[in-house]
């Protein structure tokens, strides 16, 4: 049987650090796979017609990879609130939204659909919202990693919209 901690939980409850290697693991497999989608995107984003306010394309990597570093602290932190069993609802969200996130790269920028893209960024902001206010309910500082993430998605879906609008011929 497992240890009990001050608060009368079992140890065997709270996810440790191979839990957080585990969260680490699963939310960049999902930057591999957005990653592979995004291969000619450097080419691809310098052809497009941008408006005055869109970031230069080197800051996109960085920022991501802080981003999935935060989402990944942040499961981990409602994985060791709730378990898996008392997590289990959150954590889908996480994963659902994680997928939603990772089909963007292939629709914006291997397949250039950018009304599928547009599409499925409203989509994963509110599967993006509906993760954080599950998160919230097992710990306020898995809520609060995950608002860069939510601003940075709204900032994206604006780019998203913008960008489709004023190319109708790279991406339909």
């Amino acid at each position: 049987m497992a240890p009990e901690t001050a608060t009368g939980t079992t140890a065997s409850k709270h996810a440790g650090w191979a839990e957080l290697l585990v969260c680490l693991i699963v939310c960049y497999a999902a930057a591999t796979v957005g990653g592979i989608a995004s291969v000619t995107a450097p080419e691809f984003y310098r052809q497009l017609v941008q408006p005055a306010w869109a970031p230069p394309g080197w800051l996109f990597g960085p920022v991501w990879s802080l981003l999935y570093t935060l989402m990944a602290i942040s499961a981990w932190l409602v994985w060791r609130a709730g378990g898996l069993v008392g997590a289990r609802g959150a954590l889908l969200w996480f994963i659902a939204q994680l997928l939603c996130n990772a089909l963007w790269s292939w629709l914006f920028f291997a397949w250039h659909r950018g009304g599928l893209a547009m599409a499925d960024i409203i989509v994963l902001w509110l599967l993006l919202l509906g993760t954080l206010l599950s998160f919230r309910r097992l710990s306020k500082l898995a809520a609060w990693l995950l608002v860069p993430y939510l601003a940075w998605v709204s900032f994206a879906a604006a780019l998203n919209l913008a960008v489709w609008q004023a190319n109708p011929g790279l991406l339909h």
